[in-house]
């Protein structure tokens, strides 16, 4: 078992005593009258525990020093949510690499991986493996975009029902289907929307075309949003779409989506990733995307690792990138829009890097995006409101009645939390210390011998 460095007392009945959390994620009446402790928005404060659950939650000192430890003022934090990745591809980065490290490449070689290899147990086993590693880290909910280009939905969606029958009660988990939009205007897309409903998925795809595959902005767009809409009202289905991610300021089609949404009055969830190529668009036109955004309800995630990693990328060896390749967060929350970050691709072709962390992943967007100076309550973007956007009601929150499931880390402020890799965090499942040592690669060595 790795060594954490704290472990709680035994029988499941007992208070960390002068810890602290985020003032933002403490979801109780007490909240605005805890001790300001730290920087940023933190707190000191006393947490119960009782039979698997949240108890209390009483300001520092309020207990008794024999219900518990001392935890010295480090942080308490809530199970984390990654709101959007792809466990069909993970893992597969030693058998088929990318060579150009840029999203064309990364399209080309998934395929090819995807065609060759992804048959049921390859997907399960890798899958598996994600889960493995993300429980340790302390994740709590997962949505996962899957591959849905026939015949791959046949076999990726059984699977994932299986995987979260499987993980219920340790990982909650989420699959949206991902295909080209145009798909939507064959049988093929309403065959997919109906095996989305029957695994209670969200519908999704991208806002590309396989007809003009070269179109950053498809003139199939329209139409197959349309029908995307259509056929996921009338399966009372809630719609996760991959929009924009480029480098070409011609790819707008987040304003289409709004549009369309308002157009059709559809009533269901809308979470639009990516959305990077606004960040390339003028004042006006951000602004106008947005209000539109506001209007149609939609909540937008970034994932700023891989598309740091991906975008602006030139094949040229003597050229640096010249920005950052994520989309306008900032902006995003100050329209009044419900923003996250997520993780999205591990160890495949989109990207090389990552571990199923989200609280690397937090720590990373704090500095690619500048989710600092202040901190605010921009910790929720990893927490509180992507359980929210999936409809996990007290998740990502510490609140009285919600499962303990919680991280408990050395580090006593955001300075020392996001300064030092947090490798021996405690993880609590239900009050209680979970194995937090995490998978080998080696396990994986049967499945990828076509490594190059």
């Amino acid at each position: 078992m790795t060594h954490a460095f704290f472990t709680p007392p035994a029988g499941g009945r007992y208070v960390l005593r002068n810890a602290r959390a985020p003032r933002c994620l403490v979801d109780d009446p007490l909240a605005a009258d805890l001790r300001p402790a730290g920087d940023g928005d933190l707190v000191a404060l006393d947490l119960a525990v009782e039979d698997g659950r949240i108890a209390a939650i009483a300001p520092a000192g309020a207990t008794d020093a024999a219900r518990g430890p001392d935890m010295d003022a480090s942080l308490v934090l809530p199970g984390f949510v990654d709101l959007h990745t792809h466990l069909d591809k993970g893992h597969i980065w030693p058998r088929r690499q990318n060579p150009t490290g840029d999203g064309a490449g990364a399209a080309l070689a998934t395929m090819q991986d995807r065609t060759a290899h992804w048959h049921a147990e390859d997907v399960r086993r890798r899958m598996d493996f994600a889960l493995r590693t993300a429980y340790a880290k302390g994740v709590v909910a997962i949505r996962t975009h899957l591959d849905s280009l026939a015949p791959q939905a046949q076999i990726s969606f059984p699977v994932f029902r299986a995987m979260r029958e499987a993980w219920a009660g340790r990982i909650d988990l989420q699959a949206s289907s991902i295909a080209p939009v145009d798909i939507f205007l064959t049988d093929e897309g309403v065959q997919l929307a109906d095996i989305v409903a029957e695994s209670g998925g969200n519908l999704g795809c991208v806002t590309r075309s396989l007809r003009h595959p070269a179109e950053p902005t498809p003139p199939e767009v329209d139409e197959g949003l349309a029908r995307l809409l259509r056929l996921a009202a009338e399966r009372g289905l809630d719609v996760d779409l991959h929009v924009d991610e480029s480098t070409d300021p011609r790819a707008r089609s987040l304003i289409r989506v709004a549009r369309a949404a308002l157009a059709q009055g559809f009533k269901g969830r809308i979470l639009c990733g990516h959305c990077t190529s606004l960040a390339l668009q003028t004042d006006e036109f951000i602004a106008e995307t947005l209000a539109a955004c506001r209007d149609a309800g939609i909540a937008v995630v970034s994932l700023p690792t891989v598309n740091m990693y991906l975008q602006d990328r030139s094949r040229e060896a003597v050229r640096t990138p010249r920005w950052r390749g994520v989309t306008v967060l900032h902006e995003m929350k100050a329209a009044g829009l419900d923003v996250a970050v997520a993780g999205d691709n591990c160890r495949d072709p989109f990207y090389a890097y990552g571990d199923h962390d989200m609280l690397d992943t937090y720590t990373q967007a704090v500095k690619i995006l500048h989710l600092d100076h202040p901190f605010a309550d921009w910790i929720r973007a990893a927490s509180a409101t992507p359980a929210a956007i999936m409809g996990l009601q007290g998740r990502g929150v510490l609140k009285a009645g919600m499962p303990a499931d919680l991280m408990v880390l050395r580090a006593r402020s955001y300075s020392e939390m996001l300064a030092r890799h947090q490798f021996d965090r405690t993880v609590l499942r239900r009050g209680r210390a979970i194995d937090t040592t995490l998978p080998d690669y080696r396990e994986l060595d049967e499945l990828v011998e076509g490594r190059h």
